[in-house]
């Protein structure tokens, strides 16, 4: 009867049990993830393409930006990016204590371009130029600010991975789909970065 009930209680917390999730699945769907974004920031870009080949009136004329500030952000997060690759290298080697430094470094580099993007839009304010002021401002605001709200969730990202144990992702799955959102969001900017150089 023991025997019985201790069978049936396992075959119960076996059908309970969550099933394994292949690793594989997860880098798949943040590439269709990815795909998402990267249709919405497509719409944006070819939104701001045409309302500039349409733009007649003087006063949708260029911005002053903060090019110096807007660089030293670009290179910030180009660097973040070389540091997680280089954190995840370190992890392929075994380097634990080298990964994490290199995995700081990068989310560290991440939260100095936030704050540079920050920076950026306090001296766009301090001019006088704010989101409603004219079309070329409008879409600054908006590129800069969707960007940054995508970053801000890689920060977490990196953070959780960080700081937390993973339950159903292996440490090399999750830094891998990490650093293809890292380096995606890098070259989403590094591609803004050049449309407003361009639009200038």
């Amino acid at each position: 009867m023991m025997d019985r009930e201790l069978a049936t209680a396992s075959a119960l917390t076996t059908e309970s049990a969550e099933p394994a999730i292949p690793q594989r699945v997860y880098p798949t769907g943040m590439i269709l993830t990815l795909g998402a974004i990267l249709m919405f920031f497509t719409a944006l870009i070819s939104a701001f393409v045409v309302r500039k080949g349409l733009s007649t009136s003087p006063l949708e004329g260029p911005i002053s930006l903060p090019w110096r500030l807007l660089s030293l952000n670009t290179a910030l997060l180009l660097a973040s990016s070389i540091g997680l690759e280089a954190s995840r290298r370190s992890l392929r080697s075994g380097e634990t204590a080298k990964f994490r430094t290199w995995w700081y470094t990068a989310t560290g580099l991440g939260m100095a371009f936030l704050i540079g993007q920050f920076a950026a839009w306090r001296v766009l304010a301090g001019q006088g130029t704010y989101l409603a002021s004219n079309p070329n401002a409008s879409f600054f605001y908006l590129f800069t600010g969707a960007h940054a709200l995508h970053l801000i969730g890689g920060i977490v990202t990196l953070l959780v991975i960080a700081f937390r144990p993973l339950r159903r992702l292996t440490q090399s799955t999750a830094t891998r789909i990490a650093a293809m959102y890292w380096h995606f969001l890098t070259i989403v900017w590094a591609g803004i970065f050049l449309l407003l150089i361009f639009a200038k």
